[in-house]
């Protein structure tokens, strides 16, 4: 399998997952607002699981390191296999539970609660596993990427403000800090499953193809559970069928499959470079993909279009605080 052992190079897989986590949403905003977003959320769950299995086949199973993909997945322990479908379950709900919070509480609640848990959070639990790196340089950095998202929450709610009643609120902000809690453990469930050394595979834990794979086949699985529950239980909007997602025009399909490749993209990106650069600073880099997403939705949605001089001075403080973060991550293996 094609593998990672140059830190710069693992720095920019990291960057590519921050660019494909902060970009794959964009596809939900080319849908027409009648296209529901549980229907979305099955095609990409369907791009999302077929391009590992397309990088597993190609890139996992090349050059001269590792296993093969199939030689992969025989060989692994039924624990190994566990870790990486638990990892794909956790995440799938956590983002579903995250989606509902935005729709019930807001940008300005919701962001902040749920993806800045899960950044610390996750940075944390994976520094404990496999502590590399200057720790001071690390937290100060996530500390930075938080205020940096906290910034841009106030930003938005400035410019739209937030009209959630008292008890949506509340509800609103019980699922952020659930899907938080969620999105800041997968990570560290399917570091789990990997091999500590992707140049001398450990027996019955898998090279990181393999597990990107087991993970997103769990994520697609309990759609089974989740977004069946989604279909007749929908965030906003009326109830879907099965029969609605197979009538649906193939171009809405083909545009749900594609944000699932593009996160896909991310993930995979994301654990190849796990080694090289830490699952810590890793899954950190990742998740300043809500930055990338803010950068979206400011210059080419225009969300904050007329916004105050107020809220611009939020948005300049945002994405100093962020490259202030980006800086200490990537510098802080390089101490």
């Amino acid at each position: 399998m094609i593998t990672v052992h140059s830190y710069p190079l693992a720095v920019a897989l990291c960057v590519l997952t921050m660019f494909c986590w902060g970009s794959w949403a964009n596809t939900l905003k080319m849908e027409p607002r009648t296209y529901a977003f549980s229907l979305f959320y099955w095609d990409q769950g369907i791009g999302y699981l077929l391009l590992p299995l397309i990088l597993g086949l190609t890139l996992g199973s090349l050059g001269s390191t590792g296993r093969t993909l199939f030689a992969d997945l025989h060989q692994a322990s039924a624990a190994t296999y566990g870790w990486a479908l638990a990892g794909g379950v956790v995440f799938n709900l956590a983002n579903i539970l995250f989606m509902a919070a935005l729709d019930l509480a807001g940008m300005a609640v919701a962001y902040p609660i749920a993806i800045g848990l899960a950044l610390v959070e996750g940075v944390v639990i994976n520094y404990i596993a496999d502590p590399h790196g200057s720790p001071l340089l690390i937290f100060i950095g996530v500390a930075c990427i938080t205020l940096a998202i906290v910034l841009d929450a106030l930003a938005y709610r400035n410019a739209q403000g937030n009209t959630s009643a008292p008890g949506r609120l509340r509800l609103g902000i019980s699922l952020a800090l659930a899907g938080g809690f969620l999105m800041g453990l997968f990570y560290f469930l399917v570091e789990r499953s990997i091999s500590l050394d992707f140049h001398q595979l450990t027996p019955g834990k898998f090279g990181p193809y393999a597990a990107v794979l087991i993970y997103s086949l769990g994520s697609f699985v309990s759609n089974f559970a989740f977004n069946h529950y989604l279909m007749s239980h929908p965030i906003q909007g009326p109830k879907v069928t099965y029969s609605d997602f197979f009538k649906a025009d193939f171009k809405f399909h083909a545009i749900g499959a594609l944000g699932g490749i593009i996160n896909g993209i991310g993930v995979t990106s994301n654990f190849v470079a796990s080694r090289a650069a830490s699952p810590a600073i890793a899954y950190g880099l990742g998740q300043c993909g809500t930055m990338i997403a803010a950068i979206w939705g400011i210059f080419v949605w225009k969300e904050l279009k007329g916004s105050t001089i107020g809220t611009n001075a939020l948005v300049a403080f945002m994405f100093v605080f962020f490259l202030a973060g980006l800086s200490l991550l990537v510098t802080s293996m390089l101490r």
